[in-house]
């Protein structure tokens, strides 16, 4: 990995109207002066970035960034080098894109709107706490071609409380029916990270988790997303991402590549090609560290020679295309791509290790075997 290639910048904004069950990122609904706290210890850690490395990638996250006032996302942006964006990403909720925001958020540079729509059936995006419609979010990704966006992600989730065969096929058609260039689908992780992943591991029913699909109808629904996407033209290129050729998250590409980005606000990570850095990771703890003029910063690693080995593989096999192990990895690693190979996990070609179909299913438990 070279860390001398042009940065991804992460700009984290936490703040959501409603804290949607299924969700474990560190936002949530917060009292709104302490948003303008947070802007100004944003402001702070900006302007200490000295842009050694210039940054050729954008993705604004959270939260829900569109929520934020042009006034605010303009002063965000204005910290940032005067480049010519490769690629310059808003996460928005379906609700909050109009025709005002969308041609502002245009007029800044920004060129690619990852919209989180989850699902287009009533009863399962009631369950999550969601407000919106398929109408909605029609009528959105209608105003965002009108405002100039060809680049438009939508974001599924196989596995909501609620989910049938049926209502997956009817997220999926109308997929079909708006034409999105890229498609991430996510399965429903069961942690505790989530108000809906606890209830789901101890057993509950609140939040609909006594409806949520079983493991294996999970992955039913993504092995026909693969394929009716792939129908569509739109093909996976990463586990959870699907794209028109062309079109694919040229910043989420750096993470899995490892090459350098660097992240701001609450909860970012940062990565230089030796030293993986992270943020304090509430709101509350970011704008306590800024009101003490003291740095957001909550851990610094640096990685040794073995973890960039191991980074590799379980970075690099999320892509489709796989990775080309190096002589020391082969034989380092010969135990576990034996073992993983045998049961059907991985495949190879040539100087090339992929993941195969059943490997994707069970990419954490492979992703274990070289750590």
């Amino acid at each position: 990995m070279d860390a001398g290639l042009p940065l991804g910048v992460y700009i984290s904004i936490p703040f959501c109207s409603q804290k949607c069950t299924y969700c474990n990122f560190a936002s949530g609904v917060f009292p709104a002066d302490l948003l303008e706290e947070y802007l100004a210890a944003l402001d702070a850690e900006l302007e200490a970035e000295g842009w050694e490395v210039l940054p050729d990638t954008l993705y604004l996250g959270g939260g829900t960034p569109s929520l934020l006032k042009n006034e605010a996302l303009e002063r965000i942006l204005a910290w940032l080098p005067a480049v010519e964006w490769k690629e310059a990403t808003i996460e928005a909720a379906p609700g909050t894109v109009n025709a005002a925001r969308a041609g502002f958020w245009n007029q800044q540079g920004l060129d690619r709107v990852s919209l989180g729509v989850q699902s287009f059936v009533a009863g399962e995006i009631s369950a999550t706490g969601r407000k919106h419609s398929a109408e909605m979010v029609e009528r959105e990704v209608g105003i965002l071609g009108q405002a100039g966006f060809s680049k438009i992600n939508i974001d599924l989730i196989a596995g909501l409380p609620y989910q049938t065969e049926g209502s997956w096929r009817e997220s999926l058609e109308w997929v079909e029916r708006l034409a999105p260039p890229h498609v991430s689908v996510y399965m429903l992780e069961a942690d505790q990270e989530s108000r809906l992943g606890r209830e789901i591991v101890r057993g509950g029913t609140r939040w609909g988790a006594g409806a949520v699909p079983e493991e294996g109808q999970i992955a039913e629904f993504y092995h026909q997303a693969v394929e009716r996407l792939g129908a569509m033209g739109i093909h996976r290129y990463e586990i959870s991402n699907f794209a028109r050729a062309g079109f694919e998250s040229l910043h989420n590409l750096k993470y899995w590549r490892r090459q350098p980005y660097r992240g701001f606000g609450a909860d970012a990570h940062s990565f230089d090609g030796r030293w993986r850095r992270a943020n304090v990771q509430t709101a509350g703890e970011y704008v306590e560290r800024g009101r003490g003029r003291v740095s957001p910063l909550r851990s610094a690693e640096e990685v040794s020679a073995q973890q960039a080995s191991e980074e590799r593989f379980f970075l690099g096999l999320r892509e489709v295309a796989g990775i080309e192990p190096s002589e020391g990895e082969w034989r380092r690693f010969a135990g576990p791509i034996g073992r993983l190979s045998e049961q059907g996990l991985l495949d190879r070609e040539g100087r090339t290790l992929m993941l195969t179909e059943r490997g994707i299913l069970f990419s954490n438990e492979v992703f274990a075997e070289f750590v």
